[in-house]
């Protein structure tokens, strides 16, 4: 990872990541169900986050606060190419899977993402969507009413840096750019932070802050986007760890799980790795520790033929759209129907080692 120098500092500012929820633990809908590859429960498979003090006796109400206008051009923001420049980038929508005191369980297109705090969100609805995005040092978390896209709540954390306008005003990005913020009521707390501290404040839609919290998050990708979904995410770290099906993936933002049912195959521990999503699209680049170029890259994503002998598929790189021979694929491409995932092997000269059926 590029950034791997700066790992303890961002561990510092997202240490802050995350969400509360003070409902009686259960589901938040019946219907739903346990999302697919759902790593098991250990101490290590949080993403460096703090652990939540849970009270029971919080009080059980939930209303979600007065709508307020929604943020222009978000949707065009969740999809917007440019963000995915910066190293770590996460942009991801989740619904509510499952809530209990303290925390509240999302599922997301690509997997599980536990949010968690003790200080705010006890008003989290089934309703609800959030939408999660990070970029670089920055981490953006919004909860909007389903209905009509109204916005409840708005997280936003990073390194303190004050206005240089000489106004007690806080500098924050946000997915539209970065925003300055009024202090508000909370001048006091937030004028004693050194520049660079890390701090997560909740602001209104009126460029206010309204709020300072602790936030934590915890992130698990155990599955493909399906079509029709968005999910953007880049990636570089360590692997640190395997554990059956399971890789533990050391990067900037903490400790990431990835289910090697993905399409990554054979990765070894020390061994850099760098993840890219793009929709139902994953490009995973393994490394030798200290080497910059890839031993092996595995490309997945919806199978397509690129001609009508079906010589050759076409599949999403972060370079651009490839074409691929499939002589080496016959066994693996038998009987696949197109828009099914396959996964392509290609060794350090870019050259088609095999094709894989992912799960």
């Amino acid at each position: 990872m590029t950034r791997l120098s700066n790992n303890r500092r961002f561990l510092q500012v997202l240490a802050l990541a995350g969400f509360v929820c003070s409902t009686s633990p259960g589901f938040a809908d019946n219907e739903l169900r346990a999302p697919d590859n759902v790593i098991p429960a250990e101490s290590d498979a949080r993403a460096d986050s703090v652990p939540v003090e849970t009270n029971p006796a919080q009080s059980e109400t939930r209303a979600d606060s007065t709508p307020v206008k929604p943020t222009p051009n978000r949707t065009e923001s969740v999809t917007d190419p440019a963000r995915m420049e910066a190293n770590p980038s996460i942009t991801l929508k989740a619904s509510v899977w499952r809530t209990k005191p303290g925390i509240v369980f999302l599922k997301t297109p690509i997997g599980l993402l536990t949010l968690s705090s003790k200080t705010t969100l006890k008003d989290f609805l089934a309703s609800q969507d959030v939408f999660f995005w990070i970029h670089d040092t920055h981490l953006a978390v919004e909860i909007r009413k389903r209905s009509n896209d109204s916005l409840v709540h708005r997280y936003l954390s990073g390194p303190f840096k004050q206005s240089g306008d000489g106004e007690n005003k806080l500098l924050r990005w946000t997915p539209e750019g970065e925003r300055s913020f009024d202090f508000g009521a909370h001048e006091r707390s937030l004028a004693g932070l050194r520049e660079g501290s890390p701090v997560t404040v909740e602001v209104d839609d009126n460029g206010t802050v309204i709020g300072v919290h602790d936030l934590q998050f915890d992130l698990q990708i155990g599955q493909i986007a399906s079509g029709g979904t968005d999910a953007q995410l880049l990636l570089t770290g360590t692997v640190s760890k395997l554990k059956s099906n399971f890789i533990f993936f050391r990067t900037p933002v903490g400790v990431v799980n990835v289910n090697t049912k993905i399409g990554i195959k054979n990765a070894k521990v020390g061994q850099t790795l760098t993840l890219h999503i793009h929709h139902r699209n994953i490009v995973a680049d393994l490394a030798a520790p200290n080497t910059t170029s890839p031993a092996h890259r595995f490309l997945t994503g919806p199978l397509e033929f690129a001609s009508p002998d079906h010589a050759g598929i076409r599949l999403w790189t972060p370079e651009g759209e490839q074409i691929y021979q499939t002589d080496r694929g016959k066994s693996a491409l038998a009987g696949l129907r197109e828009g099914s995932p396959i996964t392509i092997e290609l060794n350090g000269r870019g050259e088609v080692v095999e094709f894989h059926r992912p799960n």
